[in-house]
């Protein structure tokens, strides 16, 4: 397999991993409201899910390292196909407890070995210092219009129901989640055949249970031990908030804006939208930034700052209402998620750089966490901060964290892309058998 084929087949893995998600956006709430659940168990629904993710987020990291890449992806497509399916005639809040339950087994299970495979892809075939963003882009890209494509379908394939049509417990907001376990079908497919690994020494289940807690130890030693890869990972708190400020607390100006909650969704989904087109043009466009400020490190500062500029954007033109407002937004998120995407590229660009195939994933499962770990924190504070001093309050405080987080770039660049032959010389911790 040639670096292209390789480059391919990960933007493909990519994309129907994140379309499935996509189709969920727009029905899942809705199709639980309509079941009978309230505000309250469907928070416990949620809240359930992001428990599950961050309690595996490390061991299925860890798992990805020591039995392989394509094994686990397998495995979260099953677990995909699963609840996708279940949730389109689930129910009861039992049910939805369960299908949360899965859901998260299952993002816990692809947060990082497709991206593991194709670096270790790249490197086997040109070497340590193969170019990798290209492929990195293509990957991100394609995971942001899986998203984007997703959600516009998703919201739209119930409308083309006749009003009040029903299959027994399958209703119209069902059938965008039976089109994603289809998918999630079709990933698993896709992966077994199109992501083939170099042979793996035999792994018992006592070496399994032996090998996953090592690898993850020997990840944190790694992530600990670079200073340069530390603050990289510190990175990934920043943008978690980031992510989660705009997240949290667009669709409530939103409906400030509309002036109701109906009008509110509408424009948040078509705002949403603009946003993963953003992220995909973005990642498309990372190498090109690289390129133009001369290191990949530059690159991302330069991508971060304009995501400071969105934010201050968001926070500055919040005395705005009506459709001036609704295009500011627009365009904030626009170029919110435009930086993203391409912080998102260069940054993994850099890690990759400073970690061997051994503990790869496991990293990648390390900044996962933290990336979710700042968002969890930032959803208490927010909260506090917008109902004390106004949204624009906590937006403005965002753009001043991530502005920050640029001078962790800066303080790693000059050793932003070493080569592996120093992470190389660390001791695997795979069991030999």
């Amino acid at each position: 397999m040639n670096h292209r084929s390789a480059r391919r087949r990960y933007a493909l893995v990519s994309f129907l991993t994140w379309f499935p998600v996509g189709l969920m956006l727009a029905p899942f709430v809705l199709i639980m409201t309509e079941r009978g659940l309230d505000l309250a168990a469907i928070g416990l629904v949620f809240a359930i899910y992001s428990l599950v993710v961050v309690a595996l987020e490390l061991p299925t990291g860890g798992l990805a390292d020591v039995l392989g890449r394509r094994v686990v992806l397998a495995a979260s497509a099953v677990f995909t196909v699963a609840a996708m399916a279940w949730l389109a005639v689930a129910g009861t809040l039992t049910e939805f407890i369960a299908i949360s339950v899965l859901k998260g087994v299952a993002r816990a299970l692809h947060s990082g070995p497709a991206q593991a495979w194709y670096v270790d892809t790249a490197h086997a075939v040109e070497g340590p210092d193969a170019d990798l963003k290209p492929g990195l882009a293509a990957g991100s890209s394609a995971g942001s219009a899986g998203l984007g494509g997703g959600a516009l379908l998703g919201g739209v394939i119930p409308l083309l129901v006749p009003a009040g049509w029903s299959a027994g417990p399958i209703l119209p907001l069902s059938l965008p989640l039976l089109l994603a376990s289809a998918t999630a079908a079709v990933l698993l497919v896709t992966v077994v055949l199109a992501l083939p690994e170099p042979p793996r020494a035999a792994v018992t289940l006592g070496g399994v249970l032996r090998g996953v807690p090592a690898t993850i130890v020997s990840g944190f030693r790694t992530a600990l031990g670079d200073g340069v890869l530390t603050r990289l990972l510190v990175v990934a708190v920043a943008l978690g908030v980031v992510l989660n400020a705009v997240e949290m607390l667009t669709p409530g100006r939103l409906a400030q804006i509309t002036g109701r909650p109906e009008t509110a969704g509408l424009a948040y989904a078509v705002v949403a939208a603009v946003g993963f087109l953003g992220s995909s043009l973005g990642s498309a466009a990372a190498p090109a930034a690289a390129r133009r400020t001369g290191t990949s490190a530059r690159g991302a500062i330069a991508a971060s700052l304009a995501g400071v500029l969105a934010l201050a954007a968001l926070a500055g033109t919040v005395p705005l209402a009506g459709a001036v407002a609704l295009v500011f937004a627009g365009l904030a998120y626009l170029l919110l998620f435009a930086g993203a995407g391409v912080v998102d590229v260069l940054r993994s660009e850099l890690m990759h750089g400073r970690v061997d195939s051994a503990r790869r994933a496991t990293l990648l499962s390390v900044d996962s966490l933290l990336l979710q770990v700042g968002g969890g924190l930032s959803a208490l504070a927010f909260g506090w901060l917008a109902s004390r001093y106004g949204t624009a309050a906590s937006w403005w405080v965002t753009a001043g964290l991530l502005a920050l987080s640029t001078f962790l770039y800066r303080q790693g660049r000059r050793a932003a892309e070493p080569s592996l032959a120093e992470v190389g010389r660390l001791e695997d911790p795979r069991p030999a058998g």
